[in-house]
């Protein structure tokens, strides 16, 4: 039985390049869907609920706000005894730089007969971000590059 021209049978070359457009089509619609928006939102340190604030109120003892809220993130080292609870949420769009979109400090005073105070909420509002999580500490003074460093040492002269 022969075949005419409209039913022929597909070839290989005909297969392979249905086959190469078809994988080509998948990977173009992979590669557009990892470009899509992909942020991730991610919560550190102590989120103090309304509920346990109601639990610790002022005149309360130091004991019960450690009981109550537990271990704070810090403490003041100076004058009377402040415990600050830190919170902060910052968002991660794909590969760029964490941006923090909301930071919470929660101050709680005590007297000298170590009863509670006064309460103060802080957050992003009231000053500048703080960095938790720094990889590096900051120092002042300007920074000496490799090259400046180099050239420093070739001429005999001491890199500031």
């Amino acid at each position: 039985m022969r075949h005419t021209d409209s039913e022929r049978l597909p070839t290989r070359a005909t297969l392979r390049g249905r086959l190469l457009i078809g994988a080509a089509l998948c990977a173009a619609v992979v590669g557009l869907s990892a470009c899509t928006t992909f942020t991730t939102v991610q919560r550190h340190g102590y989120i103090v609920s309304q509920d346990q604030l109601d639990q610790v109120p002022v005149g309360s003892s130091k004991e019960q706000v450690d009981f109550v809220l537990g271990t704070p993130s810090t403490t003041a080292t100076f004058g009377n005894e402040v415990y600050y609870y830190i919170s902060q949420t910052t968002e991660t769009t794909a590969f760029l730089s964490p941006k923090t979109t909301d930071q919470r400090i929660l101050a709680v005073y005590f007297d000298t007969d170590r009863r509670v105070e006064r309460f103060a909420n802080y957050g992003l509002e009231d000053g500048r971000v703080v960095d938790f999580i720094a990889r590096k500490t900051p120092t002042t003074g300007a920074e000496a590059s490799f090259l400046k460093q180099i050239f420093s040492s070739a001429v005999g002269e001491e890199v500031e």
